[in-house]
């Protein structure tokens, strides 16, 4: 109860214009902010300012922890996300004499982990690998993706390698059911050391592989993100805990590669093919996952717009441009408005801009 013994509406209700806000944010395309309200646990602070001399008006602190991987990803904006809840939040509300004068973003407390060991960086549990040796797995710049699988769709492993460079994609092909040398052995334990995701291409004989289960094993220890791709068998063990794609392998490329996007390095990854692409049928099919991507911090945006900007292949792909929205999609110009909400358009030659 209020030291001022008054009945204040506006902290009992707030689930309630939460909820509202939430829907509103949805429909707007601002899936991260929605995000954010709907995974938050609620505190009020009441009273946190009462003005008895004006209006005699009463200011209340609205305090929302979220997990840990929405915090990490809000953390560069987290003012400016703070400053639009609190005018959003008195624009929708209806009490005269209360508002919410403050919103206070912070990270969920959870005490039952070791977060140490998740970290990666404890000495004793990391492989020193040589920047030749990762020179010589992975592409520089792209997203780390280790690619588990059984030798008999090897062909099949390396086109899916080929399609995903496309998308600033780096894969490691791991040969499974032979006798490796020790010195691929030794390529193969510095390719699951230093990996960003593990992919595993769950055909029907996957689980008969030496080496299959070693390879999410080693993930699962380094807690590494793991996707199974159900090409003929189901998940099982420990990898039935993680995200499971069903597709066929003409599809696999383009699905993967949207479950990819949701990581923030492979964003930072994608901006980056964006900047290469070569052709106008390369930006036209990169672009396809542009409705994926559920946020975006400052530098991105910006590093989005230069690569476009500077790249005419990008801009020429109807894809990225929008101009031919019925076959290809909004473009960028309407992705970057969705998740920021400014809004940017092409200009009369041909660049994104932001609008005043």
């Amino acid at each position: 109860m209020s030291t001022h013994d008054v009945n204040l509406e506006l902290p009992r209700n707030i689930e309630r214009y939460l909820a509202a806000l939430s829907k509103l944010y949805a429909k707007e395309g601002q899936a991260q902010i929605a995000e954010i309200i709907v995974n938050s646990q609620i505190r009020v602070h009441e009273e946190w300012s009462y003005d008895r001399w004006n209006d005699g008006t009463y200011g209340h602190a609205l305090y929302l922890a979220v997990p840990e991987s929405i915090y990490l990803g809000i953390v560069k904006n987290k003012a400016d996300i703070q400053d639009k809840i609190r005018e959003d939040m008195n624009k929708l509300h209806n009490y005269r004499n209360e508002f919410i004068e403050e919103v206070f973003l912070e990270m969920e407390i959870i005490d039952d982990h070791d977060w140490r060991k998740e970290s990666g960086l404890q000495i004793s549990a990391k492989r020193l690998i040589s920047s030749s040796a990762l020179d010589r797995i992975w592409d520089k710049d792209g997203f780390r993706v280790f690619l588990s699988h059984k030798s008999e769709v090897k062909k099949e492993a390396a086109v899916l390698k080929d399609e995903l460079k496309l998308y600033g994609v780096t894969c490691f092909v791991a040969h499974t059911d032979i006798h490796p040398t020790k010195e691929w052995q030794a390529e193969i334990e510095n390719a699951l050391s230093s990996m960003d995701y593990l992919v595993a291409l769950m055909t029907e004989k996957f689980h008969d592989s030496d080496w299959t289960d070693q390879e999410v094993g080693f993930a699962f220890g380094r807690g590494v993100p793991i996707l199974s791709v159900r090409l003929g068998k189901d998940p099982y063990g420990f990898i039935g805990r993680f995200q499971a794609l069903t597709c066929s392998w003409d599809s696999a490329t383009k699905e993967i590669a949207k479950i990819l996007i949701k990581h923030d390095s492979m964003l930072n990854a994608y901006i980056k093919a964006v900047q290469s692409c070569h052709s106008f049928d390369d930006g036209n099919r990169i672009s396809q996952i542009l409705p994926e991507i559920e946020g975006l911090n400052s530098e991105q945006v910006s590093d989005f717009i230069s690569a476009f900007n500077g790249n005419g292949d990008a801009r020429g792909s109807f894809g990225f441009n929008g101009k031919n929205q019925r076959y290809y999609g909004a473009g960028l110009p309407y992705h970057l408005t969705r998740l920021t909400g400014k809004t940017y358009r092409l200009s009369a030659y041909g660049e994104i801009e932001l609008q005043p």
